[in-house]
């Protein structure tokens, strides 16, 4: 094998990684800041218009663990430079978004679910793995990091548990199974989809 064909899956999953990055970063801030215009009052990291959430959701599905390691640093980039939370902080409430996504992951490859959404069977699946235990996972964790940051009280935590968990909910049911059904078949084709976890 010559040198060329061994490292260009190499750079074509760093571009990937950072592009993904990057747009994770832009939708983890803009849900943010959407939500925090439309409820001022939610604590700092909670969104009730969760685009992220969604997004993260179909990339780890099409990328594997290259979405789920975007995913986190997208959310540790847009909660902390962007949306004013400590960097100590931020490292551990950033776990959130990596939960949201690795539990979708692990249950679409060990029960061997279509990303396709082509079956009521794979809608399921990203019903209950995508949608419903991961985010009950995430907004556990994230309003818990929120707590012992000291960003919310122990007892605001289902202040913050239940818009965190109703808004990725409810956007990920509504956006993740229109992109997946309507976009796989193309991503299928390309060099960076993901059928495993790596490659």
């Amino acid at each position: 094998m010559s040198m060329k064909n061994v490292s260009r899956p190499t750079y074509s999953y760093l571009i990937l990684v950072i592009g993904l990055i990057v747009i994770d970063t832009l939708l983890a801030w803009s849900s943010a800041a959407i939500s925090h215009l439309i409820s001022p009052t939610l604590p700092a990291g909670v969104t009730v218009i969760a685009l992220a959430a969604a997004f993260m959701v179909v990339f780890t599905l099409w990328f594997g663990l290259y979405g789920a390691l975007a995913a986190y640093v997208g959310s540790l980039f847009g909660a902390s430079l962007f949306g004013g939370m400590s960097g100590p902080v931020a490292i551990y409430f950033s776990f959130a978004a990596l939960w949201m996504v690795l539990v979708p992951l692990a249950a679409f490859r060990i029960f061997d679910a279509n990303v396709g959404i082509e079956s009521r069977r794979d809608l399921f699946h990203l019903v209950l793995f995508g949608a419903i235990l991961n985010n009950i996972i995430a907004a556990a964790w994230g309003s818990i990091s929120l707590a012992m940051g000291g960003i919310i009280t122990w007892s605001a935590i289902m202040t913050a548990f239940v818009p965190w968990f109703a808004g990725s909910a409810i956007f990920t049911i509504i956006i993740a199974p229109l992109v997946l059904s309507r976009f796989t078949p193309r991503v299928e084709k390309s060099k960076v989809f993901v059928r495993t976890y790596w490659f």
